[in-house]
């Protein structure tokens, strides 16, 4: 082997630590930097004055379905609503200065109400959880670990999104028929309902009945082509205000229902008003017992939320970026950093962990936001209601916040994509159904977490089962064992590459006494398979054979050549079958050896 093909071995591969320190160092010590932490700066500068008008808007409307929700999953979360209510102004104004894509909104969710729910021994546990959460996503983003999220495939988050939808629907069943039930889960929700259908409430039935049939095909009436074009506009409004109607229309039903302090329907209760005060996460707590616990005591009692908790939010928040980036590249890094300190900044005000809602967002960007200035309006109107309004809150029926839920739950089902997954490849259903038995039966966060791993079950098994093709060719009426390796060598088949090659030396290429390991597109071997070539060597000899590497990128015989410099006998680059053969055959006549 020359001297320029044994220095191009050693040098692929080998990084230049200095120029990498250098290429780094300059990356993040440039007005670039600090413009890509604070994306408010980019966009504020240019902010146009049409733009106020339709920020505006969409604010208000966004505000508007927010608001509803937002007391709605404070009640799912098994808080007060005004907690709901709290976490939605922090995350609406956080976003603003550190959020990259104009169309998110940041804030309480059903599947995060759902999952705190567990955790929800008191409000303290679930905020200093949003502090903790707050914590873990802003480290994840500087330290650039946005790239975990690939990892998350879409079968599993779409199964995730299925089973939160179904659970969180099945939670509000016994609200929306009257049945009193303090359970959100799944199997829980439905032995309670039909053990108790004989206790269910006709006024709470027929107004939360009717009140989900109406936001069904109110939704269903913003894509209806039976809309004459003169009243498109007026029905789409509508339609996007439709669960702000229906909180409207139940408080008035309510109210004039009502006689001598005596409700037609069940409500929430009262709604503590005013703006929460700024102070630090509770790091410690009182118990029921009045005895005092202790930081470390709650912490470990949060258990495994404390990891499900921020992989759900980034997930969550990062699938709604994406799906709304209109052909930009979303920065997984920022919009954790954004989504950490929203909750950091909402743990001081009492809030519940927040993440991007895919609901407000599609509002938002069907009402036509210009900027991440539309969520300063939504803050500002949640701020109102809290201020202003929370008497008028007294009187939204639980039916009422039921039908809204469920009818959103109905929605955020994505069938369309389960369908896809179908079509496009039957195995990736595995992972799907999985998902979702293990979360409707077990736990969201247990489901998404075997979600994943039974995932990562079949990568490992693609990465141990590479492709390897064995043939048999004549050259001079010598047979030669043709082995062709394509794809990426890791260690978890390096046994299965030896065995492989052993089994076909013994069963198909009995008289074969050359194999050729044929590797021009083989992308990188590591260590562990470089040894185990080495060891195929030597296992091939006993059974009188040679083996060598055949037409090899440098970069993967690099790996072997730097591991054994002596190995470098076993390369034969640039050259045909006949060449190779003639090069033996010249070899063993100067030894006196036999071919």
């Amino acid at each position: 082997m020359s001297t320029e093909i044994e220095d191009q071995l050693y040098r692929e591969t080998l990084p230049n630590i200095y120029e990498v320190v250098k290429r780094k160092t300059k990356k993040y010590c440039t007005p670039n930097t600090l413009m890509n932490f604070f994306p408010v700066i980019k966009w504020l500068p240019n902010y146009q004055l049409d733009y106020v008008l339709k920020d505006c808007i969409a604010g208000l409307t966004v505000g508007l379905t927010c608001i509803p929700q937002a007391i709605a999953y404070g009640a799912i979360a098994g808080l007060e609503p005004q907690y709901g209510l709290y976490s939605a102004f922090m995350g609406c104004f956080m976003y603003i200065i550190f959020g990259t894509c104009k169309d998110v909104t940041v804030g309480p969710t059903a599947i995060m109400a759902l999952m705190v729910q567990h955790v929800a021994k008191s409000a303290d546990y679930v905020v200093l959880l949003c502090f903790i959460s707050g914590c873990i996503i802003t480290l994840m983003g500087l330290l650039n670990l946005g790239i975990l999220v690939q990892f998350i495939s879409m079968p599993v988050t779409t199964g995730f999104i299925t089973a939160a939808a179904v659970t969180i629907a099945s939670g509000q069943i016994n609200n929306l028929f009257g049945i009193s039930s303090s359970s959100n889960e799944f199997f829980t929700s439905w032995y309670t309902f039909f053990g108790n259908i004989t206790k269910l409430k006709q006024n709470d039935s027929i107004l939360g009945v009717c009140t989900l049939i109406v936001l069904i095909l109110m939704k269903q009436m913003q894509t209806s082509k039976c809309v004459t074009p003169k009243f498109k506009k007026l029905i789409y409004l509508i339609s996007l205000s439709r669960n702000a109607l229906a909180v409207i229309v139940g408080i008035i039903l309510c109210y004039c229902l009502s006689h001598d302090d005596v409700l037609p329907f069940r409500v929430n209760g009262k709604i503590t008003k005013g703006i929460p005060p700024f102070q630090l996460p509770p790091f410690s707590t009182t118990n029921e017992n009045g005895e005092t616990v202790s930081f470390t005591e709650m912490f470990s009692e949060l258990t495994t939320s404390i990891v499900t908790i921020p992989l759900v939010s980034v997930v969550e928040s990062i699938a709604v970026a994406k799906a709304f980036s209109k052909g930009k590249i979303v920065d997984y890094s920022q919009e954790m950093i954004a989504l950490g300190l929203g909750n950091i900044m909402g743990s001081f005000v009492s809030s519940m962990p927040i993440t991007g809602s895919f609901t407000r967002t599609a509002i938002n960007n069907s009402s036509g936001v210009k900027t991440q200035f539309g969520g300063l309006v939504t803050g500002g109107l949640v701020l109102l209601a809290l201020s202003f309004l929370t008497n008028t809150f007294y009187y939204i029926p639980k039916a009422t916040l039921a039908a809204i839920i469920i009818a959103a739950m109905i929605f955020m089902i994505e069938y369309h994509r389960i369908l896809e997954i179908w079509n496009s490849k039957k195995l990736d259903v595995f992972p799907y159904v999985v998902t979702v038995i293990v979360c409707l039966f077990w736990s969201l966060e247990g489901g998404i977490i075997v979600g994943i791993i039974f995932n990562l079950i079949f990568i490992l098994y693609r990465t141990a089962r590479p492709r390897i093709t064995t043939t048999i060719e004549k050259v001079n009426d010598i047979e030669i064992g043709i082995v062709k390796l394509e794809g990426e060598f890791r260690y978890c088949c390096a046994e299965y590459l030896r065995m492989k090659i052993i089994n076909f030396k013994n069963t198909q290429a009995t008289s074969v006494s050359l194999i050729m390991l044929q590797g021009e597109d083989i992308k990188s071997i590591d260590s562990t398979v470089a040894m185990n070539i080495l060891s195929l060597k030597e296992d091939l000899i006993l059974l009188n054979c040679e083996l060598f590497c055949w037409n090899w990128n440098y970069k993967s015989a690099g790996v072997l050549y730097r591991l054994n410099p002596n190995a470098r006998g076993m390369f034969k680059f640039d050259i045909t079958l006949q060449e190779i053969i003639d090069d033996i055959k010249g070899k063993n006549s100067r030894n006196h050896s036999l071919v």
